[in-house]
């Protein structure tokens, strides 16, 4: 199961990517770690630098994808980008949620919808 789940993260993550590539957003970084926090994807739009959590679903059954980015992965993705700031340099920053939602067969998984929430939350 754990296999399972890390596959269709990287998945959605790959999926997210491409969407940003399409709307015309660079690529930073990806799977920005640090101890306490992480953040999938960072991109830079005009002048700001985009923080971007991706979250996979087969459905909303259980919620959106976005409400699983509750106060404390918003506090660690808070985090991550303070020190992603201090390394690099400040910049204007924002915060935005790509919701994928995927069907799987038997040989792959498909991506049936992509919302790309900006300004998710603010710091």
């Amino acid at each position: 199961m754990k296999m399972y789940k890390k596959s269709v993260g990287a998945f959605g993550e790959m999926i997210a990517e491409k969407h940003l590539i399409k709307k015309k957003y660079k690529i930073i970084d990806k799977n920005f770690y640090i101890r306490g926090g992480e953040i999938d994807i960072i991109a830079q739009k005009g002048e700001y630098l985009v923080f971007v959590e991706v979250k996979t679903r087969s459905s909303n059954k259980f919620g959106s994808a976005a409400e699983a980015v509750d106060f404390y992965k918003k506090t660690r993705m808070i985090k991550a980008a303070k020190v992603f700031l201090q390394r690099y340099g400040n910049a204007y920053a924002r915060f935005d949620v790509i919701e994928v939602y995927i069907t799987s067969n038997s040989t792959k998984l498909v991506a049936d919808k992509i919302s790309h929430i900006e300004n998710a939350f603010m710091e």
